[in-house]
């Protein structure tokens, strides 16, 4: 780093400068995107500025030169991200936090003079920083959550490019975000792990997986072979028809086992969304879980109803970060190489408001508006038989790389 992380605001890039963030949960495949991304920006006549903790990072900087803002911004260089290209997760580190929704007590103190309400837009401060440390483009990874605030500072004027990045894969106007491989990679490894336990013991097996409003997590693991049955936030299930199908899965099955993937976000009939407690994050999301453990309590109680002489026990696993830890898998180390690059080639044709996509097996882009256009889903009448609870397809003749997940 040639100047002083604290004095970041002096341009060092002959064509500019680019600043590139990450936000909201971490997942394998965000240090290959910044390593693709800083290496060609050096490469073409760049600087390139990390910006900390997703939008913290500017909303924490001080526009003080003898300030020491190292917290929230560095300069980043070949030798920097050289070899964090391997590695899982994102040394730029990540929050939750909204600009324009901060609660009173995460107002940086030195704004709190000026921002005193209950629920604070932070915007304007963003873009003054954005002004102060020179960037030309803004390239955001993250989510929905994370790009419908780059679509708000693309509506005021800042030049930004969006890179989608979420394991549950629901940023619509792509197929693919980074991310969604390694997870169900994971998800397969570990019910092929798990399976041997239940089996040892004749037990069901209930393993919850992330997915808020869209079961993609739960839906192409089981496509795979990795459960049995699945049930997904799309469609409310009955927990009699649940427990049914397992029974006859576990009756059919050799080593008297079956296995159900659960979405966190699902819900069945009398039974709405779970939550570990009412605290929220800066998106306004309160915190899922404990569906698994309530699906599997409800499988032992009604597994004697389905010809069962006694209750059958149950194995119940919450995934939880274990499938977003580690190493992006392969399709994870070159995915956000394509997209970084995407990137590059967008700003070097002097355009922006633009998303990054991967659409029918073929890269593009698409206007960013596209995120906050709608929420994506699974096409349940395409791709999801209700009855059995499991994954419906009747050709793969012209479909979309990830099946399921096209948009």
């Amino acid at each position: 780093m040639n100047e002083s992380a604290g004095n970041p605001h002096v341009s060092v890039g002959s064509r500019g400068t680019i600043a590139i963030l990450t936000g909201g949960g971490d997942v394998p495949g965000l240090n290959p995107a910044i390593r693709a991304v800083t290496i060609r920006a050096i490469a073409e006549g760049y600087r390139v500025l990390g910006i900390k903790r997703g939008w913290s990072g500017l909303t924490d900087f001080r526009r003080d030169r003898g300030a020491d803002n190292s917290q929230c911004v560095q300069d980043l260089t070949t030798e920097t991200v050289r070899r964090v290209g391997r590695t899982g997760g994102t040394f730029l580190h990540t929050s939750r936090t909204l600009p324009g929704r901060i609660p009173a007590p995460m107002v940086p103190e030195h704004l709190r003079a000026a921002y005193g309400k209950g629920c604070n837009d932070l915007t304007g401060e963003v873009l003054r920083n954005i002004e102060f440390l020179g960037i030309g483009t803004l390239i955001a990874i993250g989510g929905d959550d994370t790009l419908g605030y780059a679509v708000r500072l693309h509506q005021e004027g800042v030049p930004v490019i969006g890179i989608p990045k979420t394991m549950d894969n629901d940023v619509p106007g792509t197929d693919y975000c980074i991310g969604f491989s390694t997870c169900v990679t994971r998800v397969i490894s570990l019910a092929d792990s798990l399976r041997t336990t239940a089996g040892s013991h004749e037990r069901f097996l209930v393993m919850e997986v992330f997915g808020r409003y869209a079961g993609f997590t739960a839906l192409m693991p089981t496509l795979a072979g990795a459960a049995d049955r699945c049930v997904i936030p799309e469609h409310t299930f009955h927990m009699d028809d649940l427990c049914r199908l397992l029974v006859e899965d576990r009756l059919k099955n050799p080593s008297r086992y079956a296995v159900v993937l659960v979405s966190e976000g699902a819900t069945f009939h009398g039974q709405d969304m779970v939550f570990e407690d009412s605290e929220r994050d800066m998106f306004g999301h309160a915190k899922l879980g404990g569906i698994g453990d309530l699906v599997a309590r409800q499988l032992k109680r009604l597994s004697p109803r389905f010809g069962e002489k006694k209750a059958i026990n149950c194995i119940s696993q919450k995934l939880g970060y274990t499938v977003r830890a580690g190493e992006p898998d392969s399709l994870d180390s070159i995915v956000p190489i394509s997209f970084g690059n995407l990137a590059l080639d967008l700003i070097l044709r002097g355009v922006s408001g633009r998303l990054v996509v991967l659409c029918n097996g073929r890269y593009g882009d698409k206007p960013i508006e596209e995120v906050t256009s709608r929420r994506k889903l699974v096409n349940v009448t395409e791709y999801y038989n209700t009855e059995r609870l499991r994954p419906l397809y009747k050709s793969f003749h012209d479909k979309s790389f990830m099946i399921m997940t096209g948009n």
